[in-house]
């Protein structure tokens, strides 16, 4: 039974986790991919990726700053005993009287409690600044989360792309071989010259270029994802193109508000309202200050003596302080953290500028990735209406082998801009969701922000 009830221990420990890492990776938006490997990837990516972990340590750290500093507020109280042994010569004169040499034991067992009055709020609004560096540590753990998912999305879906444009380069690599081949043919029996040959040639050689280049994007993507991951395993699944799912109806435009999602102006806002409760202690730092201290606990001469009425110690008292001149110090302080006020409240407009910026060039850029890939699919469409009749017309001998061939290449080529096209549209639905603050786009149009 103990057996037991330690497995469902564990397993609801391992759920928790699971859940609060899926809310962190805002598993939900993107899911709506439909992309079971980008999922399972970028749940691994919330678990593994080390910025992710040393954000989340900082959001520990600042946690306890902020208990450090509460308990500024609180009573505090120590323990804290004495035994000793006193040895006194013959040294003391009492008028005619002389003490002789004696020794004897003393215990003092205290327990000494101090409190500092708050009454001015100081230690309180000490507590409130530091609670903000909590609120500034979370929006940068958010802003790291939304970061690593986005870029490693990107990639992923930048690694679809050149996967099939090396299946595509690999047809019109094949198609422009024939291509040089059939004008060779037409060389040796004089029907164009050589500089056809070397034309096709140099094109030929482009496409290689092209595949070569490809290549390498293929594997430096590779490597960005493992290490995205922290993992050294070569077999990243990553889904294929013909299943990539592009979001429909994303909204083409959204209010101003928008930037108040994200986690550079959420951080903005936190540090201007530490340095305002900075500014609020600092102010109080010029009164008095008020210390309640006490103590109870038991002085005797004598063990046998210890616990009578007459060792019992009992004291209490406040000590007021106050600094009447601290050479100006005080002063500097207020004004400095005053214009530290200032430059921060000059980042925060700049702040919000940048960030509906940000939006606008995501906005503009997903506007034009759909203008493109619905004038592409239309080129698409044509130019395989094209290649269909061409072949039609080779069967009837209307047409050469050679123009059929030209035509396929052009088919490709055009497919090749497609998939360009198809991968841009989901780059910057992504850039676009970055730059909003990593909420999801369609709950940001339902609540007409």
């Amino acid at each position: 039974m103990k057996k037991i009830f330690f497995l469902l221990a564990i397993l609801l420990a391992l759920t928790t986790k699971a859940l609060a890492t899926s809310e962190d990776i805002n598993i939900s938006w993107w899911e709506k991919f439909k992309d079971d490997n980008l999922k399972e990837d970028l749940l691994i990516l919330s678990e593994n990726n080390y910025d992710l972990k040393n954000a989340s340590l900082i959001v520990e750290q600042n946690k306890q700053l902020t208990k450090m500093q509460l308990a500024q507020e609180l009573p505090f109280a120590y323990f804290s005993a004495d035994l000793n042994r006193d040895l006194q010569g013959a040294r003391q004169q009492f008028g005619q009287m002389s003490i002789p040499k004696y020794s004897q034991y003393n215990y003092y067992i205290p327990l000494t409690m101090a409190y500092e009055l708050d009454i001015w709020g100081l230690n309180h609004f000490k507590t409130k600044s530091i609670k903000q560096l909590e609120t500034i540590s979370l929006e940068a753990k958010r802003a790291s989360y939304i970061t690593q998912s986005s870029d490693f999305a990107l990639d992923y879906f930048n690694l679809i792309k050149a996967n099939e444009f090396l299946v595509l380069q690999d047809e019109i690599i094949k198609t422009q071989k024939e291509i040089l081949n059939k004008t060779k043919e037409k060389y040796k029996i004089g029907l164009c010259d050589i500089n056809s040959v070397l034309e096709e040639e140099n094109i030929l050689n482009g496409y290689i270029e092209e595949k070569n280049t490809t290549k390498n994007t293929q594997k430096a993507l590779r490597e960005k994802l493992k290490v995205y991951l922290s993992t050294y395993e070569d077999d990243i699944k990553i889904n294929t193109f013909d299943k990539v799912t592009i979001l429909k109806d994303i909204p083409s435009e959204y209010s101003s508000q928008i930037i108040e999602n994200r986690p550079d102006y959420k951080q903005q806002e936190a540090y201007l309202k530490k340095i305002g409760f900075d500014i609020s202690a600092l102010k109080r730092e010029f009164l008095p200050k008020f210390l309640i201290t006490g103590q109870i606990g038991l002085n005797a001469y004598h063990l046998d003596s210890l616990f009578n009425s007459a060792s019992q110690l009992f004291n209490l008292g406040i000590a007021p302080s106050w600094d009447i001149f601290s050479g100006g110090r005080k002063l500097a302080n207020l004004k400095l953290k005053k214009y530290e006020y200032e430059a921060c409240l000059n980042d925060y407009q700049k702040t919000m500028l940048n960030g509906i910026k940000e939006v606008n060039s995501s906005l503009f850029e997903y506007n034009s990735a759909i203008a493109n890939l619905d004038k592409t699919l239309e080129r698409l469409n044509n130019q395989n209406k094209i290649h269909n009749l061409a072949l039609d017309k080779s069967k009837i001998g209307a047409s050469s082998t050679l123009d059929t061939l030209y035509s396929k290449k052009a088919l490709l080529n055009i497919k090749k801009e497609y998939v360009s096209n198809k991968i841009n549209v989901i780059t910057t639905i992504i850039t676009l969701y970055k730059a909003s603050g990593g909420v999801d786009l369609y709950k940001l149009a339902d609540n007409n922000l």
